[in-house]
């Protein structure tokens, strides 16, 4: 479990096919680092597999997960966002976000104002639907308010605002227009949907 609270930006020293799977490494500078811990690497919760005493970690990430991420795109020398996992001594500044990824936004819109960035992403209607204004939601493994929504024939614009502090620890920076984000949606809303469906049933 994480609380959407990026920890660190680690560059991408390895991306290696394995057959339909891939094998990444990154640079986390974390010397602590445990076989077999979970590790939010752009809010997809992967497993340590390999490390050493520098930080240096090893991650493998199945099909599925290709097919559901952006981990696909990685390649070498770029950023991507890592937490660790959450303790119960651990305060959740962010929201309770597991490290599994619903699918994917595309960000449209970018624009400072007021020493801020607002940014608008698009989501698919089948994810678009659970999100809320005021309520949370994770891009890229980022704990993130929505500002808005908006329906659009191509989906659910969502509006968040980047304070300078996540815009400057976060990869949100270098992202291009157009680009694709993990998202995962806040798993009470599924949970309250999944409740509620014997009693809307006709």
């Amino acid at each position: 479990m994480f609380s959407g609270i990026i920890e660190k930006l680690a560059r991408v020293t390895l991306v290696a096919s394995r057959g339909g799977s891939l094998e990444i490494e990154l640079q986390s500078g974390w010397p602590d680092l445990a076989l077999g811990e979970s590790i939010a690497v752009n809010g997809v919760c992967l497993t340590v597999t390999q490390f050493d005493e520098t930080g240096l970690a090893r991650f493998f990430i199945s099909p599925e997960t290709l097919a559901r991420t952006n981990l696909g795109g990685l390649a070498v020398g770029q950023f991507a966002n890592l937490e660790r996992a959450v303790t119960l001594e651990t305060r959740l500044s962010g929201h309770l976000v597991q490290g599994h990824i619903d699918g994917l936004a595309r960000l449209v819109e970018r624009v400072e104002a007021d020493g801020a960035w607002r940014h608008v992403f698009l989501l698919p209607e089948a994810l678009g639907r659970y999100c809320v204004e005021k309520g949370s939601i994770a891009l890229n493994g980022i704990s993130l308010t929505i500002n808005g929504l908006e329906d659009r024939d191509e989906g659910v614009a969502v509006l968040v605002t980047i304070i300078p502090h996540t815009w400057e620890h976060t990869n949100l920076n270098a992202l291009p227009i157009g680009d694709a984000l993990n998202v995962e949606i806040d798993v009470m809303a599924k949970y309250v949907e999944r409740l509620c469906l014997p009693y809307l049933k006709p």
